[in-house]
């Protein structure tokens, strides 16, 4: 039965992310209709919203707005790309920075809750790795149920942290960047700019998902 949810896991989250690489890949065309590149339509956008204590840098840590120096990172390809992914992606991340400029509860709450996540994540798989050791040290009764029980609630953390993420990354995609991008890309583009921002939704849902079952299985293996 273990076996058979981590494999589930492994295709839940692999598969959706080999989709949307696909998906990313097949719009990363060069296109000489478009007026800019991703970061120029970024940059532009964060001047119409006046957004001007909002930069724009080219990043190797992967696509993201950062809410703590207010900079949307945008990967290399993305950054000097001139393609319906650039743009698009450009577009969702100026969404996460319209989100802080309004005050967008899931984002704050995504924002405060995520550090504590990832800390609380590493000690949960610590404890789960020490506990059998701690025990046989400590001979304390319940010392390993307290172990345990405090890891499983690191990965419940981890978990939540997932979930509060789907509302904050469907709404950066289809209630900003979507309506955004129909005033900069030809309609005949649309259907392409909607499926990329499906597709970077889905590794969101799967990398939840993933996490649910993680801490399902954790708990199977306490039952026993």
């Amino acid at each position: 039965m273990i076996v058979l949810l981590i494999a589930l896991a492994l295709a839940i989250f692999l598969l959706p992310n080999l989709w949307a690489q696909w998906v990313l890949k097949r719009h990363t065309k060069g296109r000489n209709d478009y007026p800019g590149t991703g970061a120029e339509l970024a940059s532009h956008l964060l001047r119409r919203f006046d957004l001007k204590n909002v930069g724009v840098e080219v990043s190797e840590q992967g696509d993201h707005y950062d809410p703590i120096d207010r900079v949307v990172r945008l990967s290399p390809d993305h950054f000097n790309g001139r393609s319906l992914t650039a743009v698009t992606v450009a577009a969702h991340e100026v969404g996460h920075a319209l989100q802080h400029a309004e005050g967008y509860a899931p984002l704050i709450a995504r924002s405060r809750m995520v550090g504590v996540a990832q800390k609380a994540e590493k000690l949960g798989a610590l404890l789960m790795m020490a506990a059998p050791f701690l025990f046989l040290l400590t001979r304390l009764p319940g010392s390993l149920a307290a172990v345990i029980a405090v890891a499983v609630i690191s990965f419940g953390t981890a978990a939540v942290v997932h979930l509060v993420t789907l509302p904050v990354e469907f709404d950066a995609s289809f209630n900003r960047a979507l309506p955004l991008l129909k005033e900069y890309v030809p309609p005949s583009d649309m259907t392409g700019a909607r499926h990329v921002l499906t597709a970077c939704a889905f590794t969101y849902v799967a990398a939840s998902l993933a996490s649910i079952l993680n801490l399902g299985r954790w708990l199977m293996i306490l039952r026993r």
